[in-house]
């Protein structure tokens, strides 16, 4: 099955190395600040293309087994904030602190993976 060239990620990467190398440098001031976001936000939509479906089901793999109970990614969640904030789950429910530290993980690595904590946290898991 042929694949339509270029991909969507092939597109943002093209645009944000664009940016990033040709126009983010003739820039200055609040328009070169405000571009600096923008690559930012056009390297969390590349992370995010690349790797968000697979974390994604991770989580949700890891809330049926916490929960026992299969359903969509959504409505896990919501159980188990709601199994959070009524007292039925507590760092003493087992899975519950392993599921919450991989999900912030998986969250950094997508929103920004050069965050100091989570390089720390990645050097300790090694």
């Amino acid at each position: 099955m042929p694949t339509d060239r270029p991909t969507v990620p092939e597109l943002v990467q093209a645009v944000r190395e664009f940016i990033e190398n040709e126009v983010q440098p003739a820039l200055e001031g609040s328009v070169a600040f405000h571009t600096r976001v923008a690559v930012n936000v056009l390297k969390i939509v590349e992370r995010e293309l690349a790797t968000g479906e697979a974390l994604r089901a991770g989580e949700r793999e890891r809330l049926v087994a916490l929960l026992g109970r299969d359903g969509d990614l959504d409505e896990l969640a919501n159980e188990l904030i709601e199994g959070i904030r009524a007292g039925a789950m507590s760092v003493d429910t087992p899975g519950l602190t392993d599921h919450l530290r991989a999900t912030v993980m998986a969250k950094l690595a997508i929103d920004n993976p050069r965050y100091k904590s989570y390089q720390r946290a990645l050097e300790r898991d090694t």
